[in-house]
C-alpha cells in the first residue's frame, strides 16, 4: 500500500554519516580515519592524505604517513598542524610519523560534546524525514487513496522504521563515548 524504501534508504544514509563524522573525532588510540577531512594544498588542488601517501598505523598512539613524492611531506604535515586535531607531527626519513597524545579529562569532555552534538544533528534529520514521510501518508489519504484506518497502521508502521534506527544511533553514540572515555 504504501513504499517505505525511501525512508528506510534515508535512514541507513543517516546512520551511516553519523558514523562517518564519529570516526573523525579522536579517542586516544591512533587510527587514520581521523585524517580523512585533511584537505592539502598539493599539485595545484586540494587532496586528501590517501591521495598522496600511505597511512600506516604504527601502533596505539602513532601513524606514520610516507609520501610517495617526498615534495608533498611539508604541506601534508602543515595540513595536520592547522587541522586543530590535537596530533603531534614529528618528520622521519621516509615522512611523518603521527603521535597521538593522550587525551586530558577536559578534552575528552569536549570530545563528548562533540559526539552528543553530531547524534542531536542526526535526530534533527530524522524528525524531518519522518515528517515528510507523514506528510507524504497523509496526502495519500486524502487523495483518497487510502482510508484512515490505513493511515494509522502506516504511521506504526513509519515509526517503527524511526524508532530502530534511532536505537542504531544511540548504540553508535554510546560507543563512542565510552572509546572516548576510556
Amino acid at each position: 500500500m504504501f513504499d517505505f524504501s525511501d525512508l528506510k534508504i534515508k535512514s541507513k544514509d543517516i546512520e551511516s554519516w553519523l558514523a562517518k563524522e564519529l570516526s573523525v573525532i579522536r579517542t586516544g588510540k591512533a587510527t587514520s580515519a581521523i585524517l580523512d577531512f585533511v584537505q592539502i594544498d598539493a599539485y595545484g588542488s586540494k587532496m586528501s592524505i590517501k591521495e598522496l601517501a600511505n597511512i600506516i598505523v604504527e601502533d596505539t598512539k602513532t601513524i606514520k604517513i610516507e609520501p610517495w613524492d617526498m615534495t608533498v611531506g611539508k604541506s601534508i604535515e602543515k595540513a595536520i598542524n592547522t587541522s586543530n586535531l590535537g596530533l603531534s607531527v614529528a618528520p622521519y626519513d621516509k615522512g611523518l610519523r603521527i603521535i597521538f597524545p593522550d587525551l586530558t579529562s577536559e578534552r575528552r569532555e569536549q570530545f563528548i560534546k562533540v559526539v552528543k552534538q553530531k547524534l542531536e544533528e542526526a535526530k534533527i534529520s530524522f524528525r524531518n524525514l519522518r515528517d515528510k514521510t507523514w506528510k507524504t501518508i497523509e496526502e495519500k489519504e486524502k487523495a483518497g487513496g487510502m482510508g484512515e484506518d490505513d493511515k494509522f497502521r502506516l504511521k506504526e508502521e513509519m515509526q517503527k522504521i524511526i524508532d530502530e534506527s534511532s536505537k542504531k544511533l544511540e548504540e553508535l553514540t554510546a560507543k563512542k563515548e565510552i572509546e572516548i572515555k576510556n
